[in-house]
């Protein structure tokens, strides 16, 4: 298949099954699925994997800030030059999305990072220990959120 047959196929599969989407071309060699409701993200997943329309190269979360009071994080699967991205949003208090690691099992490294960097409850994942930051980081403070004060760390060298 070449990029084109991908996309298109891609576009008939979330198209077909009536899912709450929008989808676009921001490129394109890129497929934008705008998944309105959270409880078809999986079967969407699904619906790709059968139809070997990719992998998953990344899961990237944004932080909207907290005017917009929502995390924005993005699915990139990618099939020769083109790339299926699936967009998701959840609300950034209580955020809760399902883990895709009974899918596709190397999700759990970015699904991990999505909980330790933004404190988002990802659903069904089974390793929960620090993955980037050390054992002792201070519960409840995400870095990635754009309104977290960072702890001053000490200088190298610094007795604490």
């Amino acid at each position: 298949m070449n990029n084109e047959e991908i996309l298109s196929l891609a576009e008939q599969i979330v198209k077909s099954w009536n899912w709450t989407t929008e989808v676009s071309r921001s490129q394109p060699n890129q497929l934008d699925v705008k998944v309105l409701k959270l409880e078809e993200l999986v079967p969407i997943v699904v619906g790709l994997r059968v139809k070997r329309l990719g992998y998953l190269s990344a899961i990237v979360g944004l932080d909207l800030g907290s005017a917009a009071d929502q995390f924005e994080i993005l699915y990139y699967f990618c099939e020769k030059n083109s790339a299926i991205v699936l967009r998701v949003h959840t609300p950034r208090v209580n955020a809760s999305l399902p883990s895709l690691c009974e899918i596709i099992p190397s999700a759990e490294v970015f699904e991990r990072e999505l909980r330790e960097m933004f404190g988002i409850d990802i659903v069904g994942l089974k390793t929960i220990e620090h993955l980037y930051l050390p054992e002792d980081w201070p519960d409840g403070v995400f870095p990635m959120l754009k309104d977290t004060q960072l702890p001053a760390l000490p200088v190298q060298g610094e007795k604490v």
